[in-house]
């Protein structure tokens, strides 16, 4: 292996890494993305190394944090790496939720603990988030931690009370439900995809129960998933209006796979159980069911006991229920 000048200074280091099973091409990676490996001791290396195993990180998985965040160990552990973890270890209910989440996001080390996740924590303390739940938010989604309050995270917040959603406690539980949500673009897509709902036909309080019930399909690309779900919808057959009813009734029509799931459904309903679009424009929640494990079932129980009945009735109770009332399944 070459090793260049600035590498020559870090002899220790370098030796360090390949005596921890780092390969040549892993090690020139992780100095060509960090200077601060450059002249970074073996010693501090050593330390650092040796904490984030103290604290439960496997052997097996240590080297994976380090190649995502070789900074990783510049950090000194009394200074930044200890602070943040004693931090995190308030947050978190059980031990290895503060483990996951580092080897997560390790670049969580290079924030501040003091500086940039308390006030991030005052931040969402004051959208009504209990602590506990707060806690969960943070280590489920570690990267919260590199968000600004300003303007990131002010402008999202500012994105959801445009929707109507400004009761209090209410965008605090939105992000409990989905903690990613806050990380997309608010211009790039939250407020594209909004529009593209709005265009479809949701009034503004099927927005608001897109956000609290379904954020995922707040978050995802127009151009990629919810226009090819819209068009596939009025190529088989959908009215606009149809359309508007099956998606403020049922809105992750718009991110289900056309191929796995609404294509063998749509054909299911009109050629195996005889029932028209309307029929499913009235009970949206069909394809919130499973193909093989609900619908052939339960199709073919009341076919066995020649019983005609609406998607309503067929779907509303779950399996015990549905035994019950039409015979086992």
């Amino acid at each position: 292996m070459e090793v260049s000048s600035s590498q020559n200074s870090s002899s220790g280091v370098l030796w360090f890494f390949k005596d921890k099973g780092f390969d040549d091409k892993s090690i020139q990676d992780m100095f060509k993305r960090c200077k601060r490996l450059e002249g970074l001791q073996r010693e501090r290396a050593s330390q650092s190394w040796d904490y984030l195993r103290s604290i439960g990180i496997p052997d097996r998985k240590l080297p994976s944090v380090v190649l995502k965040c070789p900074k990783i160990l510049s950090f000194g552990v009394d200074e930044t790496l200890e602070p943040m973890v004693q931090c995190l270890n308030t947050l978190a209910t059980k031990p290895e939720e503060v483990v996951t989440a580092i080897i997560k996001f390790p670049y969580i080390f290079s924030h501040s603990a003091e500086g940039k996740l308390c006030p991030l924590l005052g931040f969402f303390e004051a959208l009504g988030i209990p602590e506990k739940q707060l806690g969960k938010m943070v280590l489920v989604n570690p990267r919260i931690v590199s968000y600004s309050i300003e303007p990131k995270l002010t402008q999202f917040v500012d994105f959801l009370t445009k929707l109507g959603l400004n009761e209090e406690g209410m965008i605090g539980k939105i992000l409990v439900k989905n903690p990613y949500l806050m990380g997309y673009n608010v211009q790039k897509r939250l407020q594209p995809t909004a529009e593209f709902l709005k265009n479809v036909g949701l009034t503004k309080t099927d927005l608001q129960k897109v956000a609290v019930n379904y954020p995922e399909v707040l978050c995802r690309d127009v151009e990629k998933v919810l226009k090819p779900n819209f068009d596939y919808l009025r190529s088989s057959g959908f009215g606009d209006n149809q359309i508007a009813a099956l998606v403020s009734g049922y809105p992750p029509i718009l991110i289900k796979s056309i191929k796995n799931s609404l294509e063998p459904k749509l054909k299911f309903l009109v050629q195996v159980m005889g029932k028209s679009l309307q029929d499913v424009v009235e009970y949206p929640d069909f394809f919130r069911h499973g193909l093989k494990k609900s619908l052939e079932l339960r199709q073919r129980v009341l076919s066995q006991k020649n019983i005609d009945c609406s998607l309503n009735e067929m779907l509303y109770y779950n399996r015990k229920k549905f035994c019950l009332k039409y015979g086992s399944t």
